[in-house]
């Protein structure tokens, strides 16, 4: 077992994929250098035409991405920024979303788009949002936000693998971070949460970056007393919603946590959901920790206030229990 960057986990998975299926193919703005890494030198190995750069245009690439899958082939499109999902957002939400159904089945789109989100480099509001929660409502997409390299490796194989699309969110923050990964070939269902930590007083559902710092704040938590269930969403749609109901019904608390911002985010779906399904299990309100209702700040110190924090995690978790 290897310990590799996030970025070097994405790499492998899509090279074990382009090998095993030469129906996969790479597309998107400087995807054959790699800006961030990830489809660094993939491009020696498979050749340029299936590894495609293309203009800086996010709908364009979207709509390629379109094209290619009803064609047969099973694209990996990036589009570098996740705030710029909105410019691809008809192709995304309208098209590859319903394709498969107003086809009645014939025509799958096996599609994975995936995108650097989030903050933590203090470059401005288009450049450091998470947008996942503008496309949970389109029927037909699946979202996926790994938290550590080993599950980067093992969703993104099974995303190329499924034949509908799949967002496929990566955070700025986790790319430079090694974790361990095993040799042999493995796959994690999408679908499918993880407890990363067990406890009995209250639940937290995090993915990506905010699983690590409601991990923090378990930590912190647990020398007051405090037993906290940390549940790793790792997929968003599909939600893993048994593992979910069954933590809620042993603690009878739950606290949402993402970076995104709070009014309408995917916590507001995910507090609903429990809400409809274990309003029995509640001792209390649904807690959600989530970002602000204002664009991200540019300045590190004013972008630092404005994510979720491993203190604004602890006094979310002290709210469950008040």
């Amino acid at each position: 077992m290897a310990e590799i960057p996030f970025t070097a986990a994405l790499n492998r998975a899509m090279a074990e994929e382009m090998k095993q299926d030469e129906r996969v193919v790479v597309l998107g703005e400087d995807v054959r250098a790699g800006f961030f890494g990830a489809t660094s030198g993939l491009v020696d190995i498979f050749g340029p035409e299936r590894v495609l750069n293309t203009p800086i245009w996010e709908s364009g690439i979207a709509g390629m991405a379109l094209g290619l899958a009803v064609t047969g082939l099973r694209p990996v499109a990036e589009l570098m920024f996740a705030d710029f999902f909105y410019l691809a957002a008809d192709e995304i939400a309208n098209q590859m979303a319903s394709w498969h159904y107003v086809t009645g089945g014939q025509t799958p789109v096996p599609i994975v788009v995936r995108t650097a989100a989030g903050g933590g480099f203090a470059i401005g509001y288009n450049h450091s949002q998470c947008t996942e929660a503008s496309f949970l409502n389109p029927p037909g997409l699946k979202i996926v936000a790994p938290s550590t390299a080993h599950d980067a490796y093992g969703l993104l194989k099974s995303a190329i693998r499924d034949d509908n699309p799949v967002l496929f969110i990566e955070h700025k923050l986790l790319y430079g971070v090694p974790g361990e990964v095993p040799d042999e070939e493995y796959l994690i269902p999408l679908g499918e949460a993880a407890v990363r930590r067990e406890g009995k007083d209250v639940t937290v559902l995090a993915w990506s970056t905010m699983v690590g710092k409601a991990l923090q704040a378990s930590e912190e938590l647990e020398k007051q007393g405090v037993s906290v269930e940390v549940i790793d969403a790792r997929t968003l749609v599909p939600l893993d919603e048994a593992t979910l109901l069954a933590s809620v019904a042993k603690t009878g608390r739950l606290v949402t946590v993402e970076e995104g911002r709070k009014r309408g985010g995917v916590g507001a779906e995910i507090a609903a959901t429990v809400m409809e399904k274990a309003f029995g299990s509640l001792k209390a309100p649904v807690v959600r920790v989530a970002a602000p209702n204002i664009p991200v700040p540019s300045g590190p110190a004013a972008e630092a206030m404005h994510v979720p924090s491993v203190p604004s995690i602890i006094g979310g978790v002290r709210t469950a229990l008040a």
